[in-house]
């Protein structure tokens, strides 16, 4: 069984993905098959595996991120689905896709889980200069989550305005573009200046949280392996 399907990565277009605005990004349907996604969501690692973010201080003097966080390690007590999924994620189709799709001879990737609860939000950000982008597996379906609940990433265009060292709120820009974010969705998109984003105030039941899968698509030259290094206690996606 495969994970990943490999027909539908193949089918997005890289110049449509780079000339998408306000940055390059794409919200496609389907791109883990039907099976694996099933299997994914019926092996969740549980949260009490995660460590607890919350009130960490941000650069820019923007909010905290509040949410569970966990990195994935090759030691990492989760089911086979994952580490079959990771497996695919390091295999050469997906990386050499991403390497088409970004224009770029090598990179590195780092995955985690985020799991967000009610009363949190991801303030409007840009990611670090390291990073080249990020793919984010939605992993709430209709049958855990509704759409007045919130959770969706939301793709903010700034029209060049604000220094991406700055801090502005989601109704200071003027156009914003709500993905898709219950089933079988991801988001991928590339980081730039200008590549703000951001997660609205989730709104959900106490027994339920937002939980995504990211891959994160990271410059592999030595510079930047110190810079992720050192900039870890500053994550935001």
């Amino acid at each position: 069984m495969t994970y990943l399907d490999f027909q539908r990565l193949g089918s997005i277009d890289p110049h449509k993905f780079q000339q998408a605005q306000p940055y390059p990004w794409v919200n496609p349907e389907g791109l883990l098959t039907t099976e694996g996604h099933q299997q994914l969501l019926e092996t969740l690692p549980d949260v009490s595996l995660f460590q607890r973010r919350f009130g960490v201080a941000r650069a820019h003097s923007q909010q905290s991120h509040d949410r569970f966080t966990l990195d994935y390690h090759k030691d990492l007590p989760v089911g086979p689905a994952w580490k079959a999924f990771v497996a695919e994620l390091h295999g050469k189709e997906y990386q050499t896709w991403l390497q088409h799709l970004f224009n770029i001879k090598s990179l590195e990737l780092t995955l985690h889980w985020h799991y967000t609860p009610n009363g949190c939000s991801v303030s409007p950000h840009c990611d670090a200069k390291h990073k080249l982008g990020s793919h984010i597996f939605y992993l709430n379906t209709e049958k855990n989550w509704e759409e007045g609940w919130g959770g969706e990433t939301v793709i903010l265009d700034d029209e060049g305005k604000f220094d991406r060292q700055s801090a502005p709120e989601f109704e200071d820009f003027k156009n914003a573009t709500t993905s898709k974010a219950i089933g079988n969705y991801s988001l991928l998109f590339a980081r730039k200046g200008n590549s703000w984003h951001g997660v609205r105030e989730i709104q959900c039941p106490s027994d339920q949280m937002r939980k995504v899968f990211i891959v994160v698509i990271n410059r592999s030259t030595l510079r930047d392996r110190v810079a992720r290094f050192f900039g870890k206690s500053q994550k935001g996606y």
